[in-house]
């Protein structure tokens, strides 16, 4: 048995203990650290804008190298989730009214320009950087300063550049010529459009570009499809569009470095999109993985070089989904790709429809839902004509029998 003196400093040093651990509560909980204002993340970095989407995860703050940011270009870092963009270059130039930038504030997501090139050798790929305002740190260490853009600044950025659009389309006059001396062979005569093995002799095409909206098109065109089966063209990351959306291309055209291995394999014709020499940097790549492909040497884009397949080759209607429209999103191409896009719409000419004008013009003529309902409605129909006359009484009276055999047979089975 314990001495009550002993008993009695035990509860009192446990007291104490207890009344000493609560006075240091309050100290442990002020030694927190105070989270530091701004956006964190993991940095990732890429001079291509296309590359560097392909690696980025939610909550990633993306470096880019990227003048006059398109609108896929934020598109795509949007759907990415990062959770800042820091950019060497200027967003807006001033040229003209890119869309990029406004999609990007309109999203929440911070957005830092001209913060240098020299971002790219203070950062490495991986490294936890803080954006606070228009700095950038590593740790504690100031690595970029550059300029914080507001839905404000993006505004008023975009009304100044209208004002630049005359000589853009001065430069895009001079630049149709120049593309037009160099391919009117191609333009006017098809020479150098290879042979194909799928036939598109009087049949519908479907070419998909991963561009402005096309996730929404193909979902709109998904009964269009399912009537008139056209056939499916993607143009390089147009490919896995079409296989996410639970379709197989027919066939893939392009330079090869935005197509997933998956969709090079899924069994479709390739046709690569190579520069006016003959020189084809996709190739090597399919030359690796075994595929065999056409090559199509032409100075445009690819999705410009689909068309002119599909027109080449009999096409008698081409729906194009993702693919430029407006002058904006021509600019927004780059001054490189302007002409290519502009003489292959004229060329392909009343064959090309958007898929926006598809889907608004074009309903299925039958329903599932209606068939369904015209099922029903003949059905009751016939049971209520039968139950109106003696001889259809007798059928039902029939069947009645029929389908008591019927369950009694099938309980049979299980007894």
């Amino acid at each position: 048995m314990r001495h009550p003196s002993s008993v009695a400093y035990a509860e009192k040093r446990g007291s104490r203990g207890r009344i000493s651990l609560a006075m240091r509560l309050p100290t442990l909980r002020r030694s927190r650290p105070v989270p530091l204002p701004g956006v964190a993340g993991a940095a990732r970095l890429d001079t291509r804008t296309k590359n560097l989407t392909k690696r980025l995860r939610p909550g990633d703050v993306a470096i880019i190298n990227h003048i006059d940011l398109d609108r896929v270009s934020a598109e795509s870092l949007v759907a990415a989730g990062v959770a800042a963009v820091v950019n060497a270059a200027p967003s807006i130039s001033g040229r003209y009214p890119n869309l990029g930038p406004g999609i990007l504030v309109a999203a929440g997501i911070p957005l830092v320009d001209n913060a240098g090139m020299e971002v790219f050798a203070r950062v490495g790929e991986g490294d936890q950087v803080r954006l606070d305002g228009a700095v950038l740190f590593r740790g504690e260490l100031e690595v970029a300063f550059g300029v914080e853009q507001t839905v404000e600044s993006v505004t008023k950025a975009t009304d100044d550049a209208r004002a630049g659009l005359a000589t853009q389309l001065e430069a895009f006059a001079a630049n149709t010529m120049e593309y037009l001396r160099r391919d009117r062979d191609l333009l006017l005569d098809g020479v150098g459009v290879p042979q194909i093995d799928t036939d598109l002799e009087g049949r519908h095409v479907l070419i998909v570009v991963r561009g402005y909206d096309y996730r929404e098109d193909l979902i709109a065109l998904r009964p269009y499809i399912r009537e008139y089966r056209p056939v499916l063209i993607g143009v390089d990351g147009g490919a896995d569009a079409l296989l996410e959306a639970r379709y197989k291309p027919d066939v893939i055209v392009g330079d090869m470095d935005s197509v997933s291995d998956p969709a090079l394999r899924s069994g479709a014709e390739l046709v690569v999109h190579a520069y006016r020499d003959g020189r084809a940097p996709g190739a090597e790549r399919l030359e690796r993985l075994g595929l065999d492909a056409k090559v199509f040497p032409a100075a445009g884009t690819s999705e410009d070089v689909a068309m002119l397949l599909a027109d080449s080759k009999g096409a008698a209607l081409i729906v194009a989904v993702g693919t430029h429209t407006s002058l904006v999103e021509f600019l927004d191409k780059g001054r490189s790709g302007q002409a290519s896009t502009y003489l292959t719409r004229l060329r392909v000419g009343g064959k090309l429809v958007d898929a926006k004008g598809v889907s608004r013009l074009y309903r299925a003529r039958i329903q599932t839902w209606q068939i369904v309902m015209l099922l029903v409605a003949g059905l009751l129909a016939l049971l209520v004509a039968l139950a109106a006359t003696p001889a259809g009484q007798a059928w039902l009276e029939v069947i009645g029998i029929r389908w008591n055999d019927l369950i009694y047979w099938i309980r049979g089975l299980f007894t």
